[in-house]
C-alpha cells in the first residue's frame, strides 16, 4: 500500500476506484494531517481533463465548505506528487484559484484558504449557486440544458397548492398507465393550439421524459415484430444505444442542410426525427423532406417517431408545425417538459396512433416507469392557468438574447461559421478544416469552460463524416455567468488564432 506525502494511503481506495470508475478515474483521500481540514476528503479526477477536473473540484471544496477558511493547502510540489499530476498543472491552479480569491498565497507563508465567501455545506444549502461547476468546467456552454436558474418556483407552488386542494379522491391511489386525465386533457388543448398536433386525449400517455418515452416505443414496436431502427447521424448516443439494447438494428440516415436524407430511410420499420430543429445540427426538416417523409411512412407501413425538440423555441420565424399533424396514423410525437421546464421534474408525453396505444399501455406497465400524480396534477394546473405560456414566452426571450450574445461573439472570427441559430437553445459553431476539434475542447476546458464537439454526437460509422464544430449551449449557463461563460469561449478560440 502506498502513502503519499500528505499521507494519503489509497493502495485499495484506488484499486477500488480504477474497479468501479475505470482507468479514466484516481481517486485519492487526503487524511487529517490537513489540520484544519475533515479527515477522508476524497479528489476524484478525470484523467482525460486533470486540470480541468482538478480545479472544479478544489473550487467547488471551498465553496462548498469542505475547505475551510484559513485551512492551510499543500504545497504545489507535495499535492502534484500526492495526484501523481505534473507540478506545473498545480501551479497553474493555484495560480487561477487565487486570481479569483478562492485562495490567498503569501509568500513565505504557503498558500490557505480565502475568505471570499461564507462556507455553505451542500447537504444543507438552500439558494442555488450561481455559478455552474461541473467536473468539466466551471462555465457551462454544453447542449440540450435549461437555465436552471429560471424554473419558475413561485408559480410552480402555486399550481401544486391548487392542484392539491381541486384534486378529486381517487388521484391519491393507485394509478393507470395512461397518466391522470387533467394532465392529458390539458396536453391535448395545449399541443393541438400551440404545435398543430392533431390529437384526442386518450391518445395521449403520460411517461418519465423523452428518453422513457422512446425506449416504450421500441419495446412496443419489437413486440409487433419491427426489427430496423433509423436515427439521423448526429444526435444523442443513448437514444442508440437505447435501440441498441431493445436488438434493433440501426440504419443511421445522413443529415444535410435540408435535414434527414428520406431517401436513406429504406426499409426501416421506424425512424426517429427530430423535425423541428435537429439536434446538434441545428436544421429544420424541409418542406419539400416532411412531405417524403410521411410518403415514405405510408408507402411502407412504418413508423415516424417526431422527437419535438426545441420546437417552442423559435427565435426568427414562425414555428414549424409538428410533423404528427400530416399523418396522424403513422407518426409518434414525443414530447417533454424537461428543456421547457426542468429536467428535475421528470414529465414527458406520447401521442400515439390508435392502433399502438394498447401495445405501449403494455411497455409502460412492465416497466414500472410510473410518474408522480401531485406532479401531474400540478402541470395541468400550471399549463390550464396560462403560467405554461407565460414561462415559455420568458425563456424565447432569454434564450433569444443569449443567442444574440453569441452570434456578437463569433462575428469577430472570420473562419467561423455559426448555424442552426433560428430555435432552441444551442448553435453550431463550424471551425476552420485544420483544426482539431478534440485540441479546442480541451483547452476550453482547461479554461474552466464546458463545451462539446460535434463529433460527440456522430454515430459509427458515418455515411458521410462533417469537419470539425463546436456545439454552444447557451441554456445550461445560469444567469449571471453567460457574459463569462462567452468571454472564455472567446479567449479559446483566440487561442487558435481561427
Amino acid at each position: 500500500m502506498q502513502a503519499g506525502p500528505l499521507g494519503a494511503s489509497y493502495g485499495a481506495t484506488e484499486t477500488h476506484a480504477r474497479a468501479v470508475a475505470g482507468p479514466h478515474v484516481r481517486s485519492t483521500s487526503v487524511s487529517s494531517s490537513w489540520a484544519t481540514l475533515q479527515p477522508e476528503l476524497f479528489i476524484d479526477l478525470d484523467r482525460r481533463h486533470v486540470r480541468a477536473s482538478l480545479e472544479a473540484a478544489l473550487r467547488s471544496a471551498i465553496q462548498t465548505g469542505r475547505f475551510r477558511p484559513d485551512a492551510r493547502m499543500p504545497s504545489s510540489r507535495a499535492l502534484a506528487g500526492d495526484l501523481g499530476v505534473a507540478r506545473n498543472t498545480v501551479v497553474e491552479i493555484y495560480g487561477q484559484l487565487v486570481a479569483e480569491g478562492w485562495l490567498i498565497a503569501t509568500a513565505g507563508s504557503g498558500t490557505v484558504v480565502g475568505h471570499r465567501t461564507e462556507p455553505r455545506r451542500a447537504a444543507v444549502a438552500d439558494a442555488p449557486s450561481r455559478v455552474s461547476v461541473s467536473s468539466a468546467g466551471t462555465y457551462d456552454l454544453s447542449g440540450g440544458t435549461p437555465d436552471p436558474t429560471g424554473f419558475p418556483r413561485a408559480a410552480w407552488l402555486a399550481a401544486a397548492r391548487r392542484a392539491l386542494r381541486e384534486a378529486p379522491a381517487d388521484a391519491f391511489g393507485y394509478q393507470g398507465s395512461r397518466g391522470r386525465p387533467e394532465l392529458r386533457a390539458a396536453l391535448a388543448e395545449y399541443l393541438a393550439r400551440v404545435r398543430d398536433v392533431y390529437v384526442q386525449a386518450d391518445q395521449i400517455i403520460i411517461c418519465l421524459g423523452a428518453m422513457h418515452g422512446l425506449r416504450l416505443i421500441g419495446k412496443a414496436l419489437r413486440g409487433l415484430g419491427h426489427t430496423t431502427w433509423a436515427t439521423e447521424s448526429y444526435g444523442w448516443a443513448w437514444h442508440r444505444r437505447a435501440a441498441s439494447g431493445l436488438g434493433f438494428t440501426l440504419r443511421v440516415v445522413p443529415v444535410d442542410d435540408e435535414g434527414a436524407q428520406v431517401e436513406q430511410f429504406g426499409n426501416a420499420g421506424s425512424m426517429l426525427l427530430s423535425p423541428a430543429h435537429q439536434f446538434p445540427l441545428g436544421v429544420a426538416l424541409s418542406p419539400k423532406r416532411r412531405v417524403e417523409a410521411v410518403n415514405w411512412a405510408k408507402t411502407t407501413n412504418s413508423i415516424l417517431i417526431e422527437d419535438d425538440y426545441d420546437g417552442e423555441f423559435r427565435h426568427d420565424r414562425r414555428p414549424v408545425g409538428a410533423l404528427q399533424s400530416l399523418a396522424p396514423e403513422q407518426v409518434i410525437y414525443v414530447g417533454t417538459a424537461s428543456k421547457s421546464l426542468s429536467p428535475a421534474l421528470r414529465l414527458g408525453w406520447m401521442v400515439v396512433p390508435p392502433h399502438l396505444v394498447r401495445p405501449i399501455l403494455a411497455a409502460k406497465t412492465v416497466s414500472d416507469g410510473h410518474n408522480s400524480t401531485i406532479d401531474q396534477l400540478t402541470l395541468a394546473e400550471f399549463i390550464r392557468s396560462g403560467n405554461y405560456d407565460r414561462h415559455v414566452r420568458r425563456s424565447k426571450l432569454l434564450y433569444r438574447r443569449r443567442r444574440d450574445l453569441l452570434v456578437a461573439t463569433t462575428q469577430q472570427f472570420e473562419t467561423i461559421r455559426i448555424k442552426g441559430i433560428a430555435a432552441g437553445m444551442h448553435a453550431l459553431l463550424e471551425l476552420p478544416p485544420t483544426l482539431e476539434e478534440a485540441a479546442v475542447v480541451e483547452h476550453a476546458r482547461g479554461q474552466g469552460l464546458r463545451l462539446d464537439g460535434l463529433s460527440a454526437f456522430a454515430a459509427q460509422p458515418l455515411a458521410q463524416q462533417r469537419g470539425p464544430a463546436l456545439v454552444i449551449g447557451y441554456g445550461a449557463a445560469e444567469e449571471g455567468t453567460f457574459p463569462e461563460a462567452l468571454k472564455r469561449l472567446s479567449q479559446t478560440l483566440d487561442h487558435f488564432k481561427v
